[in-house]
């Protein structure tokens, strides 16, 4: 293979690297919004979590602990 071919593949790599990447990305940010936006998940409160990490605080959810 001479170089301007090895240019030209490896541009293209890195196209379609880029497009996929960008795919997954884009996929993952829409799966956390239409979980949002139907109730199934509230990521509010885990962000708080952060901010509130003491061994006193009230627990974000309940377990089960029928087992």
């Amino acid at each position: 293979m001479s170089r301007d071919e090895l240019l030209t593949l490896s541009g293209y790599a890195e196209f379609f690297f880029i497009l996929f990447v960008f795919i997954v990305f884009y996929g993952y940010a829409f799966s956390i919004y239409k979980r949002e936006r139907s109730g199934d998940r509230n990521f509010e409160k885990y962000s708080n979590l952060v901010l509130d990490d003491s061994l006193d605080s009230t627990p974000l959810e309940k377990r089960d602990n029928s087992k």
